[in-house]
């Protein structure tokens, strides 16, 4: 079908675009800005006046994303393309595996699932797997998600393995031995009320092993969910001295702190920990200033009953797919950064690390697959369960008003999302 948005303000990070104008649709792709080809006739206009038009958001790291209910939460929130972490059950260690979940994403919805693999069999952080092969298979990169690596001898072998191939590999930063037995950030809060400290320490000596191991291999590194003014200014510095690392954070670090925990509230249970005022501000800033390539929503949906235990013997993880336009739009509101910058951050970064398999990810160019989000900005929200489509309705975010709702989401030029007329 040929598809003709009409009159919104087209928001396209990639250009720097901000005007605006119209986008017609044809075969999937975007064919034309601004004046229709001479041979085009919409089988439908789409009045945007008044709505934002923007590449749809790409998420850096989402679970559960062959879930139908995910999905429906990607799409509602404007996330046309998620990256899934390869800590699934069974890990995606294996091509085989790697195959098997593409092809259910594809069975199950429109999002489109671009999976990390296993650095290390099993995630066990032990035997390293064969990444050529999970590349071939349709890794974008490879992976330990959240656990730790047995040793920096596996770790430099792992870099060293991945350079050869010219791969990317994705780390968390944090030293396993040191954040042991931790479920909150280290500092007077946690001392207050009684609960395990994760300390800053954790973030910036691992960072520092990682910085060291890419001097030595030379290979692209991506760095996940940093959480630390100390983490992000080592990365700010690596970047200066041209070490090939990018990095990306949770949206819910842009606005919370330790303490917004309150008294033992499990829906503030997130990892890595919610950090002091100063560490939200210098991820603010970093963001801002784009030290920080991306904003990710860290979607990992719960069960109902996951909360209604102590803060300490909580699982970690928030659902994000759907607070994840909405949470950066409140946080360029509040720190005046401009449109273009913010949703940059959701759009063109996060789409740079997908370039090899999807270059045209994250932009409105003619030419280039239609995936787009168009959205009403001054539309405020209430985060509650029963707003919420995801599965899981753990968010720290329940009972905020927030701006911004997605009226439509494109998929390669298909609607696989609409709001009601309201």
């Amino acid at each position: 079908m040929k598809l003709h948005l009409k009159g919104g303000r087209v928001i396209d990070p990639a250009t720097r675009t901000d005007r605006v104008q119209d986008i017609f649709i044809a075969d999937g792709n975007i064919v034309a800005l601004d004046a229709a080809p001479a041979d085009f006739t919409a089988g439908r206009t789409f009045d945007a006046k008044g709505m934002w038009v923007a590449p749809g958001l790409i998420d850096l790291s989402a679970r559960r994303v062959t879930a139908a209910s995910e999905a429906t939460a990607a799409l509602a929130g404007g996330v046309t393309r998620v990256v899934c972490p390869p800590d699934t059950d069974p890990v995606l260690d294996e091509p085989d595996l790697v195959e098997m979940l593409q092809l259910r994403a594809r069975a199950t919805h429109a999002v489109q699932v671009h999976p990390l693999g296993a650095l290390t069999a099993g995630l066990a952080g032990r035997e390293l797997t064969e990444m050529a092969q999970l590349t071939r298979a349709g890794c974008i990169g490879l992976s330990q998600a959240n656990a730790a690596m047995a040793d920096n001898r596996t770790l430099l072998r792992a870099l060293q393995y991945a350079g050869t191939f010219g791969l990317t590999v994705w780390l968390r930063a944090q030293d396993a031995a040191l954040a042991a037995g931790g479920v909150a950030a280290s500092g007077a809060v946690a001392s207050r009320l009684g609960l395990a400290g994760i300390p800053v320490a954790a973030e910036t000596i691992a960072l520092h092993t990682i910085l060291e191991l890419v001097r030595v291999t030379g290979t692209r590194v991506h760095l996940c969910r940093l959480s630390s003014a100390a983490g992000l200014a080592l990365v700010r510095a690596a970047k200066a001295e041209g070490l090939p690392v990018t990095c990306d954070v949770a949206a819910h670090h842009l606005h919370l702190t330790d303490m917004d925990i309150g008294y033992f509230d499990a829906q503030y249970r997130l990892d890595p920990p919610l950090r002091s005022g100063r560490d939200r501000e210098a991820v603010r800033d970093a963001a801002r200033d784009g030290t920080i390539d991306a904003i990710c929503s860290d979607h990992t949906p719960l069960a109902p009953d996951a909360r209604l235990v102590p803060f300490a013997e909580a699982a970690p993880g928030a659902t994000g797919l759907e607070l994840l336009l909405s949470l950066v739009l409140k946080w360029a509101e509040e720190s005046r950064v401009p449109l273009v910058d913010a949703l940059a951050r959701v759009t063109h970064g996060p789409g740079q690390r997908l370039a090899a398999v999807a270059p045209g990810a994250g932009r409105l160019s003619p030419g280039q697959p239609a995936d787009v989000c168009v959205f009403a900005p001054s539309t405020h929200w209430t985060v509650s369960a029963q707003q919420l489509r995801s599965a899981g309705h753990n968010t720290p975010f329940l009972g905020y008003e927030l701006p911004g709702q997605v009226r439509l989401t494109l998929v390669g030029g298909r609607v696989a999302y609409e709001a009601l007329a309201v």
